[in-house]
């Protein structure tokens, strides 16, 4: 047996050959409003970013608001392939390699990368960097697990975690681990520091930022090729508005669930109004509060758990079938994965289960409260308001008052602020997603690793989940290197889930995407791709727009 085993293939500039370098065109428009004619730029209408942006690119700092896409100024060392299982593929790296331990990853690193003041990247800017989250718990916001880096030679580090690590690669996968240049990062004050003038690896610059809309410029220098766009401009807007922009081509590209798309979009223009969605493995799901009370009773969440209507909530996002079974794990993606007794499974509201499940949990319910040990609980339901979630916590807030009489508040709040709240664990219930690379990423946000107490920033157990057969299961889905030992500790956590539930799936996640392709053309269509067209996953969109020509007049 060889002392080293390849986690992946030495890919080099393969990579990236999907393929790279589209050739520049002379004549075209870009956007017919914010792009204006003639411009070569694309618009990017950011549906969840409010009505105004900040000027903050210091992605590792506190504060919450942050610039737009800054993925494409600065770029992870791996990406994560949804076409390909979900496999973590490198990057910024030329090769990933663990030991027969898995507990040393080696990063072989491309030797052809330049930052966009034009030094090179280099083992110093790579230990630099992933030796942030390790300063302080607070620059961890990427979840990473690892405990040391350390360079090797020029091109060449190694990463060290204390225990096996073999499905962790994906925390080098995140556009919240970048690489920075350590020749401007090194000695800034990271909790107070803004980065005005961001300087990255990525295949654009920032040109121009006013509030209203921000303006990044394609690089003649990525080491990855050339674009034939030259602007992207990212402007500010919201789920109803973005519509009317897409259907007039002020707007080429916009994230958005858009209920009646086909007939009020697609159907206007088939050529060019694509409506597309991606599934991401994961769901929506329900986060409990398990680090405070009543939420750390296992009774109370399964009650609330069996009476949310998934049927109606699907049904009023208009996306039948799309129900979460109890796992979190989606059956398109993971297939045969799924434990046969949870496979094509469909959450029907239970009421008498529900209530047997209340009457186990001790709790009584008097005037809408819940009350036991003469203290009583007004819960709350938090959710994100940019995505428009109101009517589906309705939904669920009316079935929880019929089925159990329990009076739940519906607190709506901007993605920003909830974020915030949720690392802090400033809430009681809350709505979120669950996704990452293969099961291990999905599952790896219940890690007691990634526990804080209330009130300190957690970057990914949000509901403060501590719990010895998780951790144990996790420690072997994540550490292992064996489909045996993997296969049986993904199993043992399907079942956590679902009988203890410490969230509670809704319905599955997909990346909702809408394009006009009036004036660029190139895009990759669900039913075949090999990158996803989402602004935010880093290098796929880097690939998407790369790929990209002006559309023919």
């Amino acid at each position: 047996m060889p002392t080293r085993r390849a986690f992946l293939a030495r890919t080099g500039a393969a990579v990236v050959a999907i393929p790279l370098g589209a050739s520049a065109c002379t004549t075209g428009t870009g956007g017919t409003g914010a792009g204006g004619k003639d411009t070569k730029a694309l618009v990017f209408g950011k549906t969840d970013g409010g009505t105004t942006f900040v000027r903050n690119y210091n992605m590792f700092g506190p504060a919450t608001q942050k610039s737009p896409n800054s993925e494409m100024i600065y770029e992870p060392l791996a990406r994560v392939d949804y076409n390909d299982g979900a496999k973590v593929k490198p990057w910024l790296a030329k090769s990933l390699e663990f030991d027969g331990a898995g507990t040393t990853l080696t990063v072989k690193l491309r030797d052809d990368v330049t930052f966009s003041d034009g030094k090179p990247m280099t083992a110093d800017d790579v230990v630099f960097s992933l030796g942030i989250p390790l300063k302080d718990p607070s620059f961890n916001v990427g979840g990473t697990t690892y405990e040391r880096v350390a360079k090797k030679d020029a091109t060449t580090v190694t990463v060290h975690w204390k225990q096996p690590a073999f499905s962790e690669l994906n925390q080098l996968a995140s556009i919240q681990v970048p690489i920075v240049p350590k020749h401007i990062w090194e000695g800034k004050d990271l909790k107070s520091w803004s980065n005005p003038d961001p300087v990255g690896t990525g295949p654009f610059t920032l040109e121009r930022f006013v509030a209203q809309q921000v303006t990044l410029r394609a690089r003649d220098d990525y080491w990855g090729g050339k674009f034939a766009l030259k602007e992207l401009k990212v402007v500010p807007t919201s789920g109803d508005a973005v519509r009317a922009q897409l259907l007039r081509g002020d707007v080429d590209w916009a994230l958005v669930a858009w209920n009646g798309a086909e007939k009020e979009y697609e159907a206007k223009d088939p050529k060019h109004h694509l409506y597309q969605k991606y599934a991401t493995g994961g769901t929506y799901a329900l986060f409990f509060n398990t680090a405070k009370a009543p939420f750390d009773n296992v009774h109370l969440r399964r009650a609330l758990a069996m009476t949310i209507p998934r049927k109606d909530i699907v049904a009023t996002l208009q996306r039948p079938g799309t129900e979460s079974g109890p796992t979190g794990l989606v059956d398109e993606v993971f297939g045969d994965a799924i434990l046969p007794e949870y496979r094509h499974k469909v959450q029907p509201v239970d009421a008498a289960g529900a209530q047997k499940e209340l009457a186990l949990s001790g709790f009584k319910v008097q005037g809408g409260k819940l009350v036991k040990g003469g203290k009583s609980y007004a819960p709350k339901l938090s959710f994100n308001q940019d995505y428009g979630w109101d009517p589906y916590a309705n939904i669920m807030i009316r079935s929880w008052q019929k089925h159990l009489g329990i009076t739940v508040k519906q607190v709506g709040a901007p993605g920003a602020n909830l974020f915030e709240q949720q690392q802090s664990g400033d809430f009681d219930l809350t709505i979120n997603y669950t996704l990452g690379a293969g099961i291990g990423g999905i599952y790896s946000g219940l890690s007691s690793r990634a526990y804080r107490p209330l009130g300190e920033k957690a970057s990914t157990n949000f509901g403060r989940w501590k719990d010895r057969a998780t951790d144990a299961a996790l420690g072997k889905l994540l550490g292992a290197n064996e489909p045996a030992v993997t296969k049986s500790a993904g199993e043992k956590l399907q079942k956590i889930v679902a009988e203890q539930v410490p969230y509670s799936p809704i319905y599955n996640s997909y990346w909702f995407i809408a394009i006009n392709a009036s004036h660029w053309e190139g895009w990759p269509a669900p039913e075949h791709f090999s990158y996803v067209p989402f602004p935010g996953l880093g290098p796929d969109t880097t690939l998407t727009l790369m790929n990209l020509k002006q559309a023919a007049k």
